[in-house]
């Protein structure tokens, strides 16, 4: 009984620091979204993969005319990035900013600035979907 009561003691010793370490850091708020939107096309399968990609675009480099199966979310690290779809005014986007480009819509990426530009890329699809599927002009 005496060991049970040592032990227990012990382990509740070990427990008052981490719950009390654990409230310090308990955030008043939530952080706010750096993108909130309704989206379309997600994958339906019971499974999905998901891609965290990082893309670097050099000044006057372009991505190829493609499409993407599901859509697409782009954060900018650095630089500046202009995305020219079909049907769509172009949409440039610098250094914090974020947008989703949508499935199905011919896309083509480039940067216009004079430094490079970083994007991190999320992508969610179905397993082993192409990234990217290439377009012909």
């Amino acid at each position: 009984m005496r060991r049970l009561l040592a032990v227990s003691l012990t382990l509740a010793s070990f427990a008052v620091p981490f719950a009390s370490a654990a409230q310090e850091k308990v955030l008043a708020k939530p952080p706010s979204p750096l993108l909130k939107e309704i989206v379309q096309g997600m994958p339906k399968g019971e499974k999905q993969e998901v891609r965290v990609i990082v893309a670097t675009l050099e000044p006057g480099e372009a991505t190829p005319s493609h499409t993407h199966r599901f859509p697409v979310t782009v954060y900018i690290l650095a630089g500046t990035f202009t995305l020219e779809r079909e049907g769509g005014a172009p949409v440039t986007l610098t250094t914090g900013q974020s947008m989703v480009e949508p499935p199905n819509v011919k896309l083509t990426g480039y940067n216009r600035g004079t430094d490079p530009m970083k994007a991190v890329i999320f992508y969610v699809s179905d397993p082993d979907t192409p990234f990217l599927d290439p377009t012909r002009d």
